[in-house]
C-alpha cells in the first residue's frame, strides 16, 4: 500500500492498485496480423507487441499488469486511414460550411489508430501549418498521425518553401497531396508541373525515409487518370509514386484505376455513400470487383475522407448540397464485407499492411513482436469493440475511455476542464 496525492487534491489518498498497467496480457485471442494466424496469447507493453503465442507466459506477480480473456475474438491491426481531414474540410459553400477538426475519439471509435492528414480545397483559410498543429495535438492524444504537404493547388502551400523541405524537415510530413486533378476545382495542372510535384517526392522520400508519394485527388471530369498515365509513359519515376484516391466515384473512372494498378500503381478506394442507380462503387462493392478480378492484392487501398466536405455541385460548378464524410464509414466497410461472407484474409490488408507498406511505416499494419500495439477487437458483427492505440486503450466494451484533452464546443461551459 502507498500513499499518493493527486493534482486536485492535497487529501491523502490509499491506492491498493498502480493506475496504469505495466503490461497486458490478451489471452485467446483469433489473431489476423493480417493473415489469420489463429488462437494466440499477446503479451503488450511499452507500446508494443513484445510476445506472441500459443501458451500463456509466466508473470511475475510484482510486475504490475492486466490479464484480459478474449475468449475467440477476432483481433486485427489498428486501421490505417490513408486519407483524412484532420483540419476539417468542406468551404466550399462559404465560410460558415468549414467542418470542424476530428477529435481523437472520433477516430478511435472506428477502429482508427493511425491517420494521414490532408488538405482539400481551401489551402488559403487553412495550411500546412494547422495541419502539423493539428497532426501533433492527435499524437499526444494518443494515436499515431501524418499528413501530406500542399492540398489541391498547385504550386502547393508549404511550410518551408518548398516540397522536397517538407518532407525532408518536417517529422509529421510524408508525401504531398491532395493535389486535385480532372475536376473545375483544380488549378489544371499541366504534366510538367504533374511531373515535379512527383520527382520532389520521391527524392525527399528516398532522403528521408517516407512515403514520398503524390496524393492525387481525381475528379469527376473526363480526362481521368490520364495525367497519370502520361507520366507512366513518358518518364523514369516509379509507378509507386503516384497514388490517385476516390478512383470508384465513376465506373468508368475506376476501370481506367485498375488497369493502373496492374503497372504498379496503388489505388486508394474511398469509403463514401453511393446512392442506388449512381454511376460509382461503393466501396465494398470497389474491393470486391478488384479482388475477383484477380488484381495485385497489395495495390489497393480504402480510406474515409473523414472531415472531408460530401458536395453536389451544379453544372456551373456551385454547390448545390453538401454532407460531411465520417472516420466510421471505414469500419463500417469492413464490417459490410464480413457480412457478405468475405473473409478477414483476403479483405484486411487494404485497410492495415496495404497502406503501411504503401506510406513506409513498417511498425504499423501488422500484429507481430516489434509492431506497434495498435489493435481492435471485434464484436460479433466485425466492428470495433475494444480499441488500443500505442498500447492504451481508448475503446473498451465499446466505451470511450479517452478522447481529446480539450473538449469540444457545446452550450453551456464545462464545470471543469479534463484531467491529464
Amino acid at each position: 500500500m502507498r500513499i499518493i496525492l493527486t493534482r486536485t487534491s492535497f487529501h491523502p489518498i490509499v491506492q491498493f492498485r498502480p493506475r496504469i498497467a505495466v503490461l497486458t496480457l490478451l489471452l485467446h485471442a483469433d489473431l489476423h496480423a493480417p493473415e489469420h494466424i489463429g488462437i494466440r496469447s499477446l503479451l503488450l507493453g511499452g507500446g508494443q507487441v513484445l510476445w506472441v503465442g500459443s501458451e500463456r507466459p509466466s508473470l511475475d506477480a510484482a510486475i504490475p499488469h492486466e490479464v484480459i480473456d478474449l475468449a475467440g475474438a477476432r483481433v486485427i491491426p489498428g486501421l490505417i486511414d490513408g486519407h483524412a481531414h484532420l483540419t476539417g474540410g468542406g468551404g466550399e459553400a462559404g465560410f460558415a460550411t468549414r467542418v470542424s477538426p476530428v477529435p481523437v475519439e472520433v477516430f478511435t471509435a472506428a477502429g482508427i489508430t493511425t491517420v494521414i492528414g490532408v488538405l482539400g480545397t481551401d489551402t488559403v483559410g487553412r495550411d500546412a501549418a494547422s495541419l502539423v498543429a493539428t497532426a501533433r495535438a492527435l499524437e499526444e492524444d494518443g494515436i499515431q498521425a501524418y499528413c501530406h504537404t500542399g492540398g489541391y493547388s498547385v504550386p502547393p502551400t508549404t511550410l518551408t518553401g518548398s516540397v522536397r523541405g517538407d518532407i525532408v524537415h518536417i517529422d509529421r510530413m510524408i508525401g504531398v497531396g491532395e493535389v486535385a486533378i480532372s475536376d473545375h476545382r483544380s488549378s489544371q495542372p499541366t504534366l510538367d508541373e504533374i511531373l515535379r510535384l512527383a520527382s520532389d517526392a520521391h527524392v525527399a522520400g528516398l532522403i528521408a525515409g517516407k512515403a514520398g508519394i503524390l496524393h492525387l485527388h481525381v475528379g469527376d471530369g473526363p480526362r481521368g487518370l490520364s495525367l497519370i498515365r502520361s507520366a507512366l509513359d513518358q518518364t523514369e519515376l516509379p509507378a509507386r509514386v503516384f497514388n490517385p484516391t476516390h478512383v470508384n466515384r465513376r465506373r468508368a473512372l475506376f476501370d481506367e484505376a485498375c488497369e493502373l494498378a496492374k503497372l504498379g500503381v496503388t489505388i486508394d478506394v474511398t469509403a463514401f455513400p453511393v446512392a442506388a442507380g449512381e454511376d460509382a462503387y461503393s466501396a465494398e462493392d470497389a474491393l470486391e470487383r478488384y479482388l475477383d478480378a484477380d488484381l495485385p492484392r497489395e495495390r489497393i487501398t480504402i480510406s474515409s475522407d473523414g472531415g472531408g466536405c460530401l458536395p453536389v455541385h451544379d453544372c456551373q460548378g456551385q454547390v448545390e448540397s453538401y454532407g460531411t464524410a465520417h472516420p466510421t464509414s471505414l469500419s463500417e466497410t469492413l464490417a459490410r464485407l464480413l457480412g457478405r461472407g468475405r473473409s478477414l484474409a483476403e479483405v484486411l490488408p487494404a485497410f492495415t499492411s496495404n497502406v503501411a507498406t504503401l506510406l513506409r511505416l513498417p511498425h504499423v499494419g501488422h500484429l507481430a513482436v516489434g509492431a506497434t500495439a495498435d489493435l481492435v477487437v471485434l464484436d460479433s458483427d466485425g466492428g470495433p469493440e475494444s480499441v488500443m492505440a500505442r498500447g492504451a486503450w481508448h475503446v473498451r466494451n465499446r466505451v470511450q475511455l479517452r478522447s481529446a484533452r480539450i473538449p469540444a464546443w457545446t452550450s453551456a461551459p464545462p464545470a471543469s476542464l479534463p484531467q491529464e
